[in-house]
């Protein structure tokens, strides 16, 4: 069962250092993706940043991207794993704004 929330209302993520770096260093997110997390404080080891669900979409958009087209295997399989925990995180709320099929 999915958490309710308003439509632009922002959820909080926590994301450990070394997914923190694949993101800054590994993706084109623009400033308006990076730049919160960038600034996001470090507690209890994960650097806890908030997202709306269309931000968060983008930002996966950006992880599924360089996981596709990176070189490095390593890094890859490191941003898959990233992306699958986000999506997961990300369909575990709802907003009233899910595109339903006809």
């Amino acid at each position: 069962m999915r958490k309710k929330i308003t439509p632009g209302q922002k959820v909080a993520l926590g994301l450990k250092p070394g997914e923190r770096s694949l993101v800054l260093d590994h993706t084109l997110a623009g400033p308006d993706l990076t730049e919160p997390l960038r600034q996001a404080p470090l507690v209890d080891g994960r650097h806890e940043v908030s997202y709306t669900l269309d931000e968060l979409d983008e930002l996966l958009g950006y992880v599924s991207a360089e996981a596709n087209h990176s070189p490095d295997r390593k890094i890859q399989k490191r941003l898959d794993a990233l992306y699958t925990r986000l999506r997961r995180e990300m369909e575990s709320y709802d907003d009233g704004l899910w595109q339903r099929a006809f």
